[in-house]
């Protein structure tokens, strides 16, 4: 019988800082889930569906984290399978699927494609959750374009399918090492991974499951717009774990990261509110609206966050949030976006914001920016990283790559989760609630309401959920 090999709690290749980072930035990422997604989403909804809409996103990310433990890490992160010769799109497509089932899968120093400079300095349990909270937020994103009108049970096996077959392949391939990686392509905390994604599943998604009722898209007024800033002011600053993380460790670059997501933001924001008040129908500015431009700046600069300078982090939200304003005003009006009821707009806000982004990485992308650093006098370590955009380096190769992925993600994303739905759709005998069930929302669903009124006991029988603004 072998002997079992004893880990100990402070092994010589663990820093602690990095370590330390590495678990509050992921906490600071599940708190946009939780509770951040789910208030938001919560108070952009109607009245009706505030508990559905909470309900699926605390659902997805329970289960996306059982599939992370039993096969989701691995085949993005792990050791790839090589289903071709070696260079090849399949010898770099997926990893094993395996689970994280031993105490050396936890407690042993973390080894990934994604590491391929440097080695991490803190063990497989802390790159794990770290990447599981940026898996996890992924379907909770594009449940934005579905809410309203999908039966619960369908949601607890899209999550799961969709993270396997959709997911955990784009991964792997540009974080993991696989082949867009090994090209060159870049995406420094998931414009494309995640946010490219999440658009492009929401819009087939709607487009599958179909429209909501249209009483519900002409009153589609939010339930609670306080709710809404809290949600939002989650997310902005559980950005910093977002993208102030995905260095892999507590560097210069990671305070660079920090810095530039949050000054993009607030161009975005601003330039957002500006459109509005000299250029839209109403010229005034709204909530809303500036809650749109926030979220473009975001996602816009997460492929970049610490590959672009200050200035470069000014022109990444000036550029995504005009582009996806008018996305949202004109572009919303032709086909097919017109024909979707994406509900809460995901196609444009983190998927033209994404791929916006991502783009501008190969235009405003500064070599100076090194992630991991030069040999010298500041640094020891093996190797240094940086990206250059054709600002700065006059070549177009870095933007044609980073063109290339964003087509590989696109297409292979909308082909999966039309796959991924139409097998649920199958197995759940329909993916939509039925009428009489949509009129009543939460109550129907899962006997619970949001704001219920005293009924001495009988939810089903409370008055406010056959209140007009609720049928």
């Amino acid at each position: 019988m072998l002997a079992a090999t004893n880990y100990i709690p402070y092994p010589h290749w663990l820093n602690p800082a990095d370590n330390t980072w590495q678990l509050v930035a992921a906490t600071l990422v599940g708190l946009m889930s939780l509770p951040g997604l789910a208030v938001l989403y919560g108070g952009l909804v109607r009245k009706k569906w505030i508990v559905n809409t909470m309900l699926m996103v605390f659902a997805g990310f329970s289960l996306t984290l059982v599939v992370w433990m039993l096969w989701g890490y691995n085949m993005a992160f792990g050791t790839l399978s090589h289903f071709g010769p070696t260079g090849s799109f399949w010898s770099g497509f997926i990893g094993h699927f395996e689970p994280l089932a031993r105490a050396g899968s936890e407690q042993g120093q973390a080894v990934s494609g994604a590491n391929s400079l440097i080695p991490f300095h803190y063990s497989t349990a802390t790159l794990a959750y770290f990447q599981f909270v940026f898996a996890a937020i992924t379907p909770l994103l594009f449940l934005g374009g579905l809410v309203g009108r999908l039966k619960f049970k369908a949601w607890l096996l899209i999550v799961p399918l969709w993270i396997t077959v959709v997911y955990c392949v784009n991964a792997a391939l540009l974080w993991g090492g696989g082949f867009f990686a090994q090209k060159g392509a870049v995406d420094y905390s998931g414009g494309y991974v995640i946010h490219l994604s999440a658009g492009v599943a929401a819009f087939v998604g709607a487009a599958i499951v179909g429209p909501r009722r249209w009483q519900d898209r002409e009153n589609a007024f939010p339930s609670n717009l306080m709710m809404v800033a809290v949600g939002a002011g989650i997310l902005w600053l559980g950005w910093n774990g977002f993208n102030g993380g995905d260095p892999f460790y507590a560097g210069a670059d990671a305070a660079a990261a920090v810095l530039n997501t949050n000054v993009a933001t607030a161009v975005a924001l601003l330039t957002w509110l500006l459109l509005d008040m000299y250029f839209s129908r109403q010229k005034k500015p709204t909530f809303l609206g500036a809650i749109n431009g926030m979220i473009c700046g975001l996602v816009a600069i997460t492929p970049s966050a610490g590959w672009v300078n200050g200035v470069g982090a000014i022109f990444v939200g000036l550029i995504a949030s005009t582009i996806v304003w008018i996305a949202w005003n004109y572009v919303s009006r032709l086909r097919p976006f017109s024909k979707v009821d994406d509900a809460l707009g995901v196609i444009y806000t983190h998927g033209f914001a994404g791929l916006t982004g991502g783009l501008l990485v190969g235009i405003l992308a500064d070599p100076g920016m090194t992630e991991y650093g030069v040999k010298g006098a500041n640094y020891k370590g093996s190797g240094n990283f940086s990206v250059g955009g054709v600002f700065f380096t006059h070549s177009w190769h870095q933007f044609w790559e980073q063109f290339l992925a964003a087509v590989w993600i696109i297409g292979y994303t909308a082909a999966g989760t039309a796959v991924v739905f139409y097998v649920v759709k199958f197995l759940c005998r329909g993916l939509r609630e039925s009428d009489e069930v949509l009129a009543l929302g939460d109550v129907a669903i899962h006997e619970e309401e949001a704001f219920p009124e005293p009924t001495f006991g009988e939810p089903v029988a409370s008055p406010s959920h056959l209140h007009p603004d609720n049928v």
